[in-house]
């Protein structure tokens, strides 16, 4: 294998990585992928977004059982929770997806190679090497081309570490028991989607979060709804907040901190959930080695995700500049392996990324806010559609919630479209295919919706930006 030149090796074999390596071989690059673990999938199926919605889906099939007297359906309302069959549907996907995944790179011919890679430096003789280091046995493989798809880890609180007691997206998704109290630090996505989970499955559960709104990537319309919501749900939430200090008992932990008005709290829980974001894979893989600066950990790199060192490539987590989601690194991983293959491409633009939190309720968001077209100058015109006037919302007893489209007033440009309520994950999609196309406001108010479903909704929405919804 040492003397096999392959045209393409991908670093990581997360969503970025075997995407980008899949497209490749699509294109017929001769390629490889370096995956340090036994089976590939990266953080996003193993311990992120696919494992966290198996349970999401498990807790909402548990609040439709506590409510199904209200549907007409007697008796099922008594059930309680099987929090070891709800780990194993959990594992059972994750196996599934893994299985398919080695499918996939037999079936395009890549070459898989277990272990740790690291760059050696720039290309010698337009080859470049990797060193790869598999407990202890060292290869070196050969590429005309490199991408790095290294991926992230989630970011702890200073001066402590993971525990039984003090989690982070890891060690919850491997409790032995359900908590009856959890504090979950942080409310971006992973922060608020436990909180649903754990809520639904009866907890009692606190948010505190440090910035002056939940879900603060969001609209701030978005996050006044979401507020609402959640403590509509019961669940304890504190914005402008501090934590001082996780302090583990016997029984569980108490988290110290200072609430917006500067008086200070302890909140005992059973367990204490850190979700403050996610840092960069970029320490210990051979950085150091090329031209490529570090900024905060993060590569950047040029529309086509070439790094400051000729013929290496950046994609996923690690890219600055772009969210650390899985389609937006998987995206990416397309767009450089079409440009190394000579193939059309299209540069990932930052504003064209979804957005996607499966909470109850969901969100789903693209483009800008509308703090954010007014800071670049728009003339912004906003229209908003309530859900209470959308029947199939109704139909599934969902109609807190709303849709929201950010629009430039003088053309009608779709600047962005917010939505919170059931399946917002799902209907962004129409929302991203029209502002990718460069669609109006006025041509997707002509855009025919079958009825009743909860697509009406943005139908409403776009027609909401000039007073004309139908149902509202």
């Amino acid at each position: 294998m040492a003397d096999t030149i392959y045209d393409l090796v991908v670093i990581g074999g997360g969503p970025a990585g075997y995407s980008c390596a899949i497209r490749a071989s699509q294109y017929g690059l001769k390629t490889a992928l370096i995956e340090t673990s036994d089976k590939l999938g990266g953080t996003c199926l193993h311990v992120g977004c696919v494992p966290t919605k198996a349970l999401l889906f498990s807790a909402e099939v548990f609040d439709h059982a506590n409510d199904g007297a209200k549907y007409g359906i007697d008796g099922i309302d008594k059930g309680t929770v099987n929090w070891g069959q709800v780990l194993t549907r959990k594992q059972g996907i994750i196996d599934k997806h893994v299985g398919g995944l080695n499918y996939l790179m037999k079936k395009n011919k890549i070459t898989v190679i277990r272990g740790y890679g690291r760059l050696t430096g720039p290309a010698k003789d337009g080859v470049h090497t990797v060193d790869v280091d598999n407990a202890g046995k060292k290869e070196l493989v050969k590429g005309k081309k490199l991408i790095l798809a290294s991926g992230s880890d989630a970011r702890m609180i200073p001066g402590y570490k993971a525990s039984d007691k003090i989690l982070t997206n890891i060690e919850i998704l491997s409790m032995k028991d359900l908590p009856k109290s959890i504090v979950c630090i942080g409310s971006g996505a992973v922060g608020v989607e436990f909180a649903s989970i754990m809520k639904s499955f009866h907890a009692e559960v606190t948010i505190i979060e440090m910035l002056d709104r939940v879900v603060p990537a969001e609209d701030a319309e978005i996050s006044k709804e979401f507020l609402r919501q959640y403590k509509k749900k019961g669940i304890d939430v504190h914005v402008s907040a501090k934590v001082d200090k996780i302090e583990e008992t016997k029984t569980g932990v108490k988290v110290h901190f200072t609430k917006s008005d500067g008086t200070g709290e302890i909140k005992e829980a059973d367990k204490v959930l850190v979700a403050v974001g996610r840092a960069p894979r970029t320490y210990d893989v051979g950085i150091d080695k090329t031209k490529i600066k570090l900024d905060r950990g993060f590569i950047h790199t040029n529309e086509w995700m070439e790094t400051e060192e000729p013929g290496i490539y950046a994609i996923g987590d690690i890219v600055a500049g772009l969210p650390q989601l899985a389609h937006s690194g998987s995206m990416c991983g397309a767009v450089a392996a079409a440009r190394i293959a000579g193939k059309y491409a299209k540069p990932v633009t930052r504003y064209r990324v979804p957005g996607a939190t499966y909470s109850e309720p969901q969100v789903g968001s693209v483009g800008m806010t509308e703090a954010v077209a007014k800071e670049k100058g728009y003339d912004v015109k906003v229209g908003k559609f309530p859900l209470a006037g959308n029947s199939k919302a109704t139909i599934l007893d969902a109609h807190d919630g709303f849709v929201k489209v950010v629009a430039d007033a003088k053309y009608g440009e779709i600047l962005g479209v917010h939505i919170i309520g059931p399946f917002a994950t799902e209907l962004i999609a129409e929302a991203v295919v029209a502002m990718d196309a460069e669609m109006t406001v006025e041509e997707m108010m002509t855009v025919i919706h079958a009825h009743p479903t909860l697509s009406e909704s943005l139908l409403d929405g776009f027609s909401a930006v000039y007073g004309m919804a139908l149902n509202a």
